[in-house]
C-alpha cells in the first residue's frame, strides 16, 4: 500500500504529459484527417491520452493499452516507408523512448501488471528489431561500379576539352568539363592528401554586405602563377606551390556605387579569364602567311616579342608599322597579328567587377591593360538604362577566345518588370571595342548598338558561365528568363522563345545558329544555371560531339552541340493546368531520359524530429497546392519540388571524357511560393534576398518565396537532401548514388560529429584522370575526395569555413599535384563564412 502511495504522483505527472501529448495529436490529426490525410495521428493521439488517463489512474490497462499503440505505430510506419531508417526515426524513436520510461520501476511497479509491462517489452523489443534490420537497408541508394572505357577512348579524347598541367580557365577549359588529365593522386594514396598550405584573402562579409555574399571563386592557375578573385571583385596573384601573393588589385568598387551593400542581392565573383597572346601566335602566323608570303618575318618578330614581352624598350610605332591591327571586311571577327594590349600585356586577365565593369589586367604585374578599352577596362552599363547598384553585374567570369572576350549578367530576380536587359556581348580581346551583341529582344540584330539606344529591357539573361567551340565556330548560351519568374502573362515571344533553354550563337556574328528550350512559360525559377558541358560522346552511332546541359529540375539534356538535336531521347511530359488569373502554363514540358528527378512528394514523405513536427509538416503540405513537378504559383502557394535552387546550380556536372563518365552532386529541397496581391503589399516592401517577399514592382503579384520547412526550421520532407551520383555517358545510366555529408554544421550545438543524412551542396565537382573527384560545396564544412567508379568517399578534409565552390588541380613546379579549393562560405546559404584559399599535396 505504501508503495502505491509513493507511485502515486509520478504516474499522475507522466499520466498528464500523455494526455497532454495526446490531445495535440489528436487536435492535428482530426486537422490532418479533414485535408485528406492519413488517419494515423488522430487515433494515435486519442490512444495516446487514455493511457495518460489510466496511468495517472494508475490502471495496468495503461501498460497494455501503449503497447497495442507502439506496436500498431510501428506496423503503420514500416507499411507507410518501409525500411527506411531516417523516415522511421520521426515516427517510431519518441513513442518508444516513451515505452522504456514506462517500464521504469517509478511507473512500472505501482501498475502491478507484470502481463502488461511483458507485452510492452515485446512491441520495444520489436521496434529495435526494426531499427538493426533498417541499418542494412538504403532506400534510394544506387550501388555500381562505373564501366572503365579508358582503353577504347584513350585515342579520342578531344584536347579542348581536357585541363592538364595548368587549369587556364574556369572550367578547365572552355568547354567547361572540369576534368583534368592529372593522375598522380589516386584511390589508392588519396587518404595521404595533406593541407601544404593556407591563405587568407582579407575580404570578408562586413556588417553593409548583401544577404548572398559568397566567395564561390574557382582559381586559374597558369603563367606559373595562381589567380583569383573575391567577392569585393580584388584580384590577386600567388604562388601556385606556397600561395605567397605575388601582387593584388582593388578595383575599388565602392568609388561607383556606395560603401553600404546591403540593398543588393548579391556580390560574388566566381572566377576571372585568361588570355595570353602566344597561344594564338600560331594561328595568326599561318592567317598571315596565307595572306602574303612576305608576312613571314613580321610574325618571327611578333612571336619574339610575346616571348620576351617585359624586356623590350621598342618604339610602339615600329611594332605597329610590323604588327599592327588588321580586320576583316565585315569587322565582326577582328584579327591582330600584334596589338597594342599584345605587346603591354601579352598575358592577361578579365576581372569583372560587382558595379559592372570588365577590367583587363597584365597577369604578370596586376597592373591594368592601358590599351584595353578606357585605361583598362569597358563599362558594362552602356546602353543598359537604368541600374539600381547591385542590379546588374557579371558573377561569373567571362569566356575567352581567340579574338572575343564574352560574357553575359546577372539581373536581380523578382524585384521589378523593369530591369535590365539580358544581353551578351562579345568585345575585342585586344582593344575592348564591342564586336557584337545579342538580346533575345532583338535577336536578328547584333551589330553594335549605337550610343544613346538601350538593349530591350527585361529579356532573358546568361548568368552562368558560357562555354565555347573554336573549332564549330559556337558559343553556348545557358539561359535565365525575364523577371518575375513566377508571373509570366507579359513576357514577349521572344522572352518565350529564348527562355530556360540553351542558344548556340555563331562565334564570329553572334547570330543564332539553334536553340532548344528545356522549360516551357518558366514559372519556378528553372532558369540554365551551369556552363554547358562540351564533350564527345562515343554512341551507338559513332562519336557525336555533344553539350551536356544541367538544369535545376534534374535533367541532363544532351544534344548535338553542332545541330542542337538530341542525343539522349527528350520526352514532352504533361505538366499540371491552372495558372492564377491572366497567366497560363504549357501543356507540357521536356524531360531527359538522363536525370537525376527525384520521385513526386507524398505525404508520407513529409519529416521531423518528432511525430509532432511530422505531423505539422503533413497539414502544411496537404494545405498547399501541389499536383507534381510543375505546380504553378498560386495564391494559397504551390510546392516547388525540386526547388528553386535545383537539383543541379552553378556548380553543374565534371566529366571523365576516357572513361564516359559523369560525376554530380545533387540537391532534394522543395521549396514554396505563395502569390500576393499588389494590394496586399506596401510599397518599398520587399526582402534583398532571394527568399521572404519579393516586389515585383510593375506586376500584378509579389511573391514570397523560402523551403518548405518545419516549426523546428528542418525540411519538411525526409532525407537525404543532397546525394552524389556517378553517371554513364554511353549507357546513360545513373550507375551509383548516395548521400553526402552530414549535419555537423547545421547543428544549434557544436560537436564534432554529424549525423550522416545527406546535405545540399552548392558548388561544383572536379575529376581527374587518376579516378578521383572532388566536392566541396555541402553544408558541412569539408573537401571531399570520392573514388569516381563506386562514389566511395576515400578523403575528408575539414575546412575552417563553407567550401561553396568549386575545386581545381595543376602541377606545381616541384611535380606535384595540388588540389586548390576557397573556403568562403555562403551568406543564403547559412554557412561559416570566410576568406580562405587552401591548397593540398601528397607528400613530397
Amino acid at each position: 500500500m505504501e508503495e502505491r502511495k509513493r507511485g502515486k504522483w509520478p504516474a499522475l505527472v507522466l499520466g498528464l504529459i500523455l494526455l497532454i501529448a495526446g490531445l495535440a495529436l489528436a487536435i492535428g490529426g482530426g486537422k490532418l484527417l479533414s485535408l485528406g490525410g492519413s488517419a494515423y495521428y488522430l487515433i494515435a493521439g486519442v490512444g495516446v491520452m487514455v493511457s495518460g488517463v489510466l496511468l495517472a489512474l494508475r490502471k495496468g490497462a495503461a501498460l497494455w493499452l501503449y503497447a497495442l499503440i507502439l506496436l500498431a505505430t510501428l506496423a503503420w510506419a514500416l507499411w507507410e516507408v518501409g525500411l527506411d531508417w531516417w523516415q522511421l526515426v520521426p515516427r517510431v524513436a519518441i513513442p518508444c523512448l516513451i515505452g522504456i520510461v514506462l517500464l521504469l520501476p517509478w511507473w512500472r511497479k505501482p501498475l502491478n501488471s507484470r502481463g502488461g509491462s511483458l507485452a510492452l517489452v515485446g512491441s520495444i523489443t520489436a521496434a529495435i528489431i526494426v531499427a538493426i534490420a533498417s541499418q542494412f537497408s538504403a532506400p534510394g541508394t544506387i550501388e555500381g561500379s562505373l564501366a572503365d572505357n579508358r582503353q577504347a577512348n584513350a585515342n579520342s579524347v578531344n584536347p579542348a576539352q581536357v585541363a592538364g598541367d595548368d587549369w587556364p580557365a574556369y572550367g578547365g577549359t572552355n568547354a567547361g568539363t572540369h576534368y583534368s588529365s592529372l593522375d598522380q593522386i589516386t584511390p589508392e594514396n588519396i587518404g595521404e592528401l595533406k593541407e601544404v598550405w593556407r591563405i587568407q584573402t582579407g575580404d570578408e562579409a562586413g556588417p553593409n554586405a548583401p544577404p548572398e555574399i559568397t566567395n564561390q571563386n574557382t582559381p586559374l592557375k597558369v603563367n606559373d602563377s595562381l589567380y583569383i578573385c573575391t567577392s569585393h571583385s580584388r584580384a590577386m596573384s600567388l604562388d601556385p606551390e606556397t600561395g605567397e601573393t605575388l601582387w593584388s588589385f582593388d578595383p575599388d568598387i565602392s568609388t561607383m556605387g556606395a560603401d553600404d551593400f546591403s540593398g543588393w542581392a548579391h556580390m560574388t565573383c566566381r572566377g576571372l579569364a585568361y588570355y595570353d597572346a602566344e597561344n594564338y601566335a600560331d594561328n595568326q602566323a599561318a592567317s598571315d602567311v596565307d595572306a602574303s608570303d612576305t608576312n613571314e618575318s613580321d610574325t618571327r618578330i611578333s612571336t619574339a616579342l610575346f616571348n620576351d614581352a617585359d624586356s623590350f624598350a621598342i618604339d610602339l610605332s615600329f611594332l605597329l608599322f610590323f604588327g599592327g591591327a588588321d580586320t576583316t571586311d565585315d569587322n565582326t571577327a577582328p584579327s591582330m597579328m600584334l596589338s597594342e594590349t599584345d605587346v603591354m600585356c601579352p598575358r592577361r586577365l578579365y576581372l569583372p567587377t560587382a558595379d559592372a565593369r570588365l577590367i583587363a589586367l597584365n597577369a604578370d604585374t596586376g597592373e591594368r591593360c592601358a590599351n584595353f578599352g578606357n585605361n583598362g577596362e569597358v563599362d558594362l552599363t552602356n546602353n543598359m538604362g537604368d541600374i539600381t547598384p547591385g542590379g546588374y553585374y557579371s558573377t561569373s567570369p567571362p569566356t575567352v577566345t581567340e579574338n572575343l572576350v564574352i560574357l553575359g549578367g546577372h539581373v536581380t530576380d523578382n524585384s521589378s518588370t523593369d530591369e535590365p536587359s539580358g544581353v551578351i556581348r562579345a568585345f575585342d580581346v585586344h582593344t575592348g571595342e564591342l564586336v557584337w551583341n545579342w538580346d533575345s529582344g532583338n535577336p536578328d540584330d547584333t551589330a553594335p548598338l549605337p550610343e544613346g539606344e538601350t538593349y530591350t529591357r527585361n529579356s532573358p539573361n546568361v548568368w552562368a558561365p558560357i562555354s565555347v567551340d573554336e573549332d564549330l565556330g559556337l558559343v553556348y548560351l545557358p539561359m535565365g528568363n525575364a523577371t518575375p519568374d513566377q508571373y509570366g502573362a507579359n513576357r514577349s515571344e521572344n522572352d518565350e522563345t529564348y527562355s530556360a533553354g540553351l542558344v548556340a550563337l555563331d562565334l564570329a556574328s553572334g547570330q543564332v545558329d539553334w536553340v532548344y528550350q528545356f522549360v516551357h512559360h518558366d514559372l519556378w525559377d528553372m532558369d540554365t544555371p551551369a556552363q554547358p558541358v562540351l564533350m564527345d560522346i562515343a554512341t551507338d552511332n559513332g562519336t557525336q560531339p555533344a553539350v551536356i546541359q544541367p538544369t535545376k529540375q534534374g535533367s541532363l539534356y544532351v544534344l548535338n552541340r553542332e545541330t542542337g538535336e538530341p542525343i539522349v531521347p527528350i520526352e514532352e511530359v504533361p505538366a499540371p493546368q491552372g495558372a492564377v488569373e491572366g497567366d497560363w502554363t504549357a501543356e507540357t514540358q521536356p524531360r531527359s531520359a538522363l536525370n537525376l528527378l527525384p520521385p513526386p512528394l507524398t505525404g508520407r514523405d513529409m519529416w521531423g524530429a518528432s511525430p509532432f513536427d511530422q505531423m505539422m509538416c503533413r497539414i502544411q503540405f496537404h494545405s498547399l497546392r501541389y499536383e507534381g513537378q510543375y505546380t504553378p504559383p498560386s495564391l494559397e502557394g504551390s510546392i516547388v519540388y525540386p526547388g528553386n535552387v535545383g537539383v543541379m546550380n552553378w556548380g553543374g556536372v565534371a566529366v571523365d571524357p576516357e572513361r564516359q563518365a559523369l560525376f554530380t552532386g545533387a540537391k532534394y529541397l522543395a521549396f514554396v511560393s505563395k502569390l500576393v496581391p499588389r494590394d496586399q503589399v506596401e510599397e518599398g516592401q520587399g526582402s534583398a534576398s532571394e527568399q521572404g517577399l519579393q516586389a515585383n514592382a510593375g506586376a500584378p503579384y509579389a511573391v514570397e518565396l523560402g523551403p518548405l520547412l518545419s516549426v523546428l526550421g528542418l525540411p519538411c520532407q525526409a532525407p537525404s537532401w543532397g546525394d552524389v551520383a556517378g553517371i554513364d555517358l554511353q549507357s546513360n545510366e545513373v550507375v551509383w548514388k548516395h548521400p553526402n555529408g552530414t549535419t555537423r554544421d547545421s547543428m544549434p550545438f557544436d560537436l564534432p560529429i554529424g549525423l550522416n543524412v545527406g546535405v545540399p551542396a552548392l558548388g561544383g565537382p572536379l575529376t581527374t584522370a587518376g579516378g578521383v573527384s572532388f566536392l566541396s560545396g555541402t553544408l558541412d564544412q569539408y573537401l571531399r575526395g570520392y573514388n569516381i567508379t563506386t562514389g566511395e568517399e576515400l578523403f575528408k578534409a575539414r575546412l575552417p569555413a563553407g567550401g561553396q565552390a568549386t575545386p581545381m588541380t595543376y602541377t606545381g613546379q616541384d611535380g606535384r599535384q595540388y588540389v586548390v579549393v576557397t573556403a568562403g562560405g555562403h551568406g543564403t546559404f547559412g554557412t561559416k563564412m570566410g576568406d580562405y584559399v587552401i591548397g593540398y599535396a601528397l607528400p613530397e
